[in-house]
């Protein structure tokens, strides 16, 4: 159980490792899927009785994250 949410941190540490990287490098499909991926995965922990607060800090992050990679992509 210890090594499921330490991957799964390791999606937003990712995206805000390379959030100084050149634009050219994200993949706007990518970059969508996983948005979409977090914003599901966060309603899941909202509404699972009792509330995964751990795991909606952690796909918010990403979602966050991966929204700010797509503006990054759509202004290149």
């Amino acid at each position: 159980h210890f090594w499921g949410p330490v991957a799964n941190w390791g999606l937003p540490l990712a995206a805000i490792a390379d959030a100084q990287d050149n634009p050219e490098k994200i993949s706007g499909k990518m970059t969508t899927a996983l948005s979409l991926y977090s914003m599901l995965f966060m309603r899941f922990a909202w509404k699972v009785q009792p509330r995964n607060m751990l795991l909606f800090a952690c796909h918010f992050t990403n979602t966050t994250t991966q929204l700010v990679q797509m503006y990054r992509f759509q202004e290149y």
